[in-house]
C-alpha cells in the first residue's frame, strides 16, 4: 500500500447543463492570460503602450493552437489515421495533444503578423512575453494531469502519480508525474528568463531564446522519462532530436545577436512616447515663452529707465547753459 501519491481525477470534465466544462481546456485559458497579463506589464516597462500584447495575442494564440495541434498530429499521425481509428479525432483538441514545437513556431508566425500591422519589431515583442509563455506551459500541463496522460516510468516514490484510468491502453498503477516535472521546469524557466533580463538587460531577441534554450534542456530529461508512444530516431525519441536542434539554434542566436545588436532596443513601440514627449515639449515651450516674456519686459523697463534719465538730461542741459550765462552776466556788471 502506497503511503503517498498525487491522486488522478476522477474525471476531466463538468457538465454545467448540456455545457461541458474541461480542466484541459480550463489551464489553456489560465495559462494565456497569464502570458498577456504579465507579457503586457513588461511591454508596457519597455516603453510600450498598453494593450499591445493583447492585440497582438489576438493573432499569436489561434495560430499557435493551429500549430500545436498539427504538430501532435503529424508526429503522432497513427493515432487518427491508423486502421481502426476515426480522423474526426485530429480536430478534438479537448481531448489532449498539442505539441509545443508546433505552437511555438506557428504562434510566432501570427505574433509577427500582428506585430507587422503595429509596426512592431517581433524581437522586442518577444522578449516581453517571453517568461509569460514559460509559466503558461507551466500552467497547461496541469491539463495532462486532468486527462491522465504524458506520465513516466513506474515508480513508488511518494510524489508518484496514481494513474486510475485504462481507456487509450492504459495500465493503472504508479509513475513518474512527468507533467508535474515540467511544469515546475517551465517555473524556473520563466524566473530565469526574468532574472537574466533585470541582470543583462537583454534585448533584440535574446530574452525569448533564452527561455527556448532553457525549455529544451529541461525537456530533454523530461522526454527522457516518459513512457507513451513516440517514434525514435537513432535510439532518441523525436522531441529529444528536436530540443537537441532548437537548443543550438537558441544559443547560436544569443550569440550572435549578442555580437551583432548589443544592448537593449532604445524604442520598442513607434509613437509610444509622444504624448508624454509633447507634453514635455509643451512645458519647455511654456517656459521659454514665459521666460522670454520676462525678458522682454526687463529690457522695456530697461529702455524705460534709460529714456527717464535722457529726458532728464536734456532738461537739466538747457537751465545749466542758462545758468552759466546768468552767471557770466552778473561777473560783468559786478
Amino acid at each position: 500500500m502506497e503511503l503517498a501519491y498525487i491522486p488522478s481525477p476522477s474525471r476531466g470534465v463538468l457538465y454545467l447543463g448540456p455545457i461541458p466544462l474541461r480542466g484541459y481546456a480550463f489551464c489553456i485559458i489560465i495559462g494565456v492570460f497569464v502570458a498577456v497579463w504579465l507579457g503586457n506589464k513588461r511591454w508596457i516597462a519597455r516603453g510600450g503602450r498598453a494593450g499591445t500584447v493583447a492585440d497582438i495575442a489576438v493573432w499569436a494564440v489561434p495560430f499557435g493552437l493551429v500549430g500545436g495541434r498539427l504538430y501532435h498530429v503529424i508526429t503522432d499521425y497513427e493515432l487518427y489515421f491508423s486502421d481502426g481509428r476515426d480522423w474526426v479525432d485530429a480536430f478534438k483538441v479537448w481531448q489532449g495533444g498539442l505539441g509545443i514545437w508546433g505552437a511555438i513556431a506557428l504562434g510566432a508566425l501570427g505574433a509577427w503578423i500582428g506585430a507587422r500591422r503595429r509596426g512592431i519589431a517581433m524581437p522586442a515583442y518577444a522578449d516581453a512575453v517571453a517568461p509569460g509563455i514559460a509559466f503558461a506551459q507551466a500552467i497547461g500541463r496541469w491539463g495532462n494531469w486532468f486527462n491522465q496522460e504524458l506520465y513516466g516510468r513506474p515508480t513508488h516514490v511518494p510524489w508518484a502519480l496514481h494513474i486510475t484510468s485504462s481507456a487509450e491502453g492504459r495500465v493503472p498503477g504508479y509513475y513518474h508525474p512527468t507533467f508535474l516535472y515540467e511544469s515546475l521546469w517551465c517555473v524556473g524557466v520563466g524566473l530565469l528568463v526574468i532574472w537574466a533580463d533585470r541582470r543583462f538587460r537583454m534585448g533584440h531577441g535574446r530574452a525569448f531564446a533564452l527561455y527556448v534554450a532553457a525549455y529544451c534542456v529541461g525537456r530533454g530529461w523530461i522526454e527522457y522519462m516518459r513512457v507513451d508512444d513516440a517514434h525514435h530516431i537513432l535510439g532518441l525519441r523525436l522531441n529529444d532530436w528536436t530540443a537537441l536542434i532548437v537548443f543550438l539554434l537558441a544559443v547560436a542566436y544569443i550569440w550572435v545577436s549578442a555580437k551583432k545588436r548589443p544592448g537593449r532596443e532604445a524604442e520598442v513601440e513607434p509613437g509610444a512616447g509622444d504624448g508624454t514627449a509633447a507634453a514635455d515639449a509643451g512645458g519647455a515651450e511654456g517656459t521659454e515663452s514665459g521666460g522670454s516674456g520676462s525678458a522682454t519686459g526687463a529690457a522695456d523697463e530697461k529702455a524705460g529707465d534709460a529714456g527717464d534719465r535722457d529726458t532728464e538730461d536734456s532738461d537739466s542741459g538747457p537751465r545749466d547753459e542758462a545758468d552759466v550765462k546768468d552767471g557770466a552776466g552778473s561777473a560783468k556788471q559786478g
